[in-house]
């Protein structure tokens, strides 16, 4: 990960000051040197974004990242290189990732993922600078290690992540946590197209068991058979997941 403090804002500096070289004499050595210095940047996210995919595969997604940087950096723009080069590696891994991604990504697991990176898109935005994996877990109230284990979904099959540790940090009035949302989410899974279908009319659009009728094409009725049918499903689920070690 990219260290904290002085050590990031040096780090910074080296490759600002290694593309301006480059800039002044776009030559073989001075290419390697802005690579050199901003390998940094390609770990810290080659560790956020693909824990579990082969490091070389991965980091060679970060290092074209990398070179593409310095080869369409316009320093007229007033961005830091460091923030355009951090767009560019994180959008080679992210691409690298979704099309090799082979495995089923939940819900929850989908919009978490979503949210780390419209907050690493902010903080660059905002301050030039990447995020450690703590100020995404702070600003998300995501314990570290949960912030790890989600953005794997997707790159492993959901039974070789842990879910017991994706946890929120703290709790906040009108917020559902993160691990009532995830055990939200796995209860709905155990329904039918159509009891989903039902559901998300009743609770998430808010209607009445009387336009979902209408808005199916079946009877209020069965409607309400299918509610009811569908809470039970989720109640005892949710009923066993609470009991679970």
């Amino acid at each position: 990960m990219i260290e904290e403090g002085i050590t990031r804002d040096a780090a910074n500096n080296n490759m600002e000051a290694a593309i301006a070289d480059y800039l002044r004499c776009p030559d073989e050595w001075h290419l390697q040197r802005v690579v050199r210095d901003g390998s940094r940047l390609v770990h810290h996210f080659a560790n956020l974004y693909a824990l579990d995919r082969p490091k070389e595969d991965v980091l060679q997604a970060g290092f074209e990242g990398l070179i593409k940087s310095v080869k369409r950096y316009d320093p007229e723009r007033g961005v830091a290189f460091a923030t355009y080069a951090s767009h560019c590696i994180m959008g080679e891994i992210r691409h690298y990732i979704r099309k090799e991604a082979a495995f089923y990504r939940p819900g929850w697991a989908a919009d978490l993922q979503g949210r780390v990176d419209r907050f690493i898109e902010e903080c660059l935005k905002q301050t030039g600078n990447v995020p450690a994996v703590s100020e995404i877990a702070a600003a998300l109230n995501v314990r570290e290690e949960g912030v790890i284990q989600a953005m794997r979904a997707g790159l492993v099959s959901l039974e070789d992540i842990d879910i017991s540790k994706i946890h929120s940090l703290r709790y906040e009035s009108f917020h559902l946590p993160i691990e009532d949302i995830i055990v939200l989410g796995q209860a709905l899974e155990k329904l039918s197209a159509l009891q989903r279908r039902v559901i998300g009319l009743l609770f998430y659009r808010d209607m009445t068991q009387n336009e979902v009728a209408e808005e199916l094409g079946i009877s209020q009725r069965k409607v309400s058979r299918i509610l009811n049918k569908s809470l039970k499903i989720m109640a005892e689920f949710i009923s066993v997941f609470r009991k679970r070690p």
